[in-house]
């Protein structure tokens, strides 16, 4: 199986570690990866706000950068839920077949990390070792608009020495909302603080979740509370062995 990695935003600026760590994950699966240089944003950024029309442009050339692939993996439920969800709207507006029929090509080959290993892949146990106490956050867009249901935990509670503990209240959004955080930053933090101290209430070492855009808001808000808790995001953890704690290598 060739399978393409799109970084997304996000993590090629500030978390490159999860696009690296997904490919380095898959690899040791056995599967061939590429990670195309075409890429750019999906597009949801502007789709958020209104701006579909400046949005053609990068979904035409998202549908051309990961044409030919027999998969689409993408480490963040946001961006893969434009992909699927927000893509067809961008096609239907923008009136060019073209664009239309890559999309429809792109939209079932497009998987979020998770539903790629347990779905496409057949996998919850990827021989990973991660022994810390850990809380996973399950992201609004991987809840609410994929779906993905308990992937993401079927396959950390297969992870050797792993310590995982149950976050309250965990189906309660982060509060950052991509723009949202923007426009209305009282309530955003207000919400994150929420879910930074059901976080500290775990006792957990490590947060995880599948969306870099989560992580960095509570995260943030953590460091500043010096809580003490580090953000991975679900693939480093998934890449970490034994051998290489970090899953650096």
């Amino acid at each position: 199986m060739r399978v393409a990695v799109m970084a997304t935003c996000l993590g090629d600026a500030m978390f490159p570690e999860a696009p690296r760590a997904t490919v380095r994950l898959l690899r040791r699966l056995g599967v061939e990866v590429e990670v195309p240089e075409a890429q750019t944003c999906c597009g949801q950024p502007m789709v958020n706000t209104g701006y579909l029309d400046e949005a053609v442009p990068l979904v035409r050339r998202t549908v051309e950068a990961f044409e030919g692939f027999d998969a689409v993996v993408v480490p963040s439920g946001s961006c893969a839920g434009s992909v699927r969800h927000q893509h067809r709207l961008v096609a239907e507006r923008a009136g060019d077949p073209a664009v239309a029929d890559g999309v429809a090509r792109l939209v079932p080959r497009a998987h979020e990390l998770s539903e790629l290993l347990v779905d496409v892949l057949g996998v919850t146990d990827v021989g990973a070792s991660f022994p810390h106490r850990v809380t996973y956050h399950p992201t609004c867009h991987s809840l609410r608009m994929l779906r993905v249901g308990d992937r993401p935990l079927r396959l950390l509670r297969e992870v050797r020495g792993i310590d995982l503990v149950e976050l309250p209240r965990a189906d309660e959004c982060c509060g950052f909302g991509g723009t949202f955080a923007v426009k209305n930053a009282e309530v955003s933090v207000a919400m994150g603080a929420d879910k930074a101290r059901h976080v500290r209430e775990t006792g957990a070492e490590v947060l995880v979740a599948g969306d870099a855009s989560c992580l960095m808001h509570v995260g943030g808000l953590l460091s500043r509370q010096r809580a003490g808790v580090r953000t991975m995001h679900l693939a480093e953890v998934l890449a970490s062995t034994a051998d290489d704690p970090a899953g650096r290598t």
